[in-house]
């Protein structure tokens, strides 16, 4: 009976030892997913807060925008009433025509009337017909040179 008795306080002792393990490496598991669950929230509420101050910029940003087109309009009509009101149509026809001949509103590159500045290309113009131009594959090789290539392309 005795040692019926060490073997129960045995038994206890074991299973009392054993469910004290088990409950301590969940509980540790539960408090680090309790952690990570608040820190999940602290991020998402961070998140949702840069989102509503994002938001709020882009709205402001708008709205001075639309301040400003209404400034720069309000200051044409006014230049545009002003200039009806102070100037003749003739004057300022003239006042234009006279700018042209002065080159104030000309886009000349020099004080050539009949050379004009052409607008910048994404490619170089060819020199001569003979000329290839720049998107050539064989554009600055020499004639040597582009063979060598061209055979080694085909081979």
């Amino acid at each position: 009976m005795q040692s019926m008795l060490a073997v129960g306080i045995a038994a206890l002792v074991i299973g009392l030892a054993l469910g004290w393990g088990i409950a301590r490496t969940m509980g540790g598991r539960n408090v680090r997913q309790r952690r990570l669950a608040q820190q999940l929230d602290a991020l998402q509420n961070e998140h949702t807060r840069y989102q509503a101050q994002v938001n709020e910029h882009f709205m402001e940003t708008a709205e001075l925008f639309r301040r400003l087109n209404d400034s720069y309009r309000e200051v044409h009509e006014h230049l545009a009433k002003g200039a009806s009101r102070l100037c003749t149509e003739t004057e300022a026809r003239e006042e234009l025509e006279q700018a042209q001949r002065d080159h104030q509103l000309s886009y000349k590159g020099s004080t050539d009337q009949n050379e004009s500045v052409e607008p910048p290309r994404d490619y170089a113009p060819r020199n001569t017909r003979d000329d290839n131009g720049m998107l050539a594959e064989d554009y600055g090789l020499r004639k040597e040179e582009s063979e060598n290539t061209s055979r080694n392309a085909t081979s």
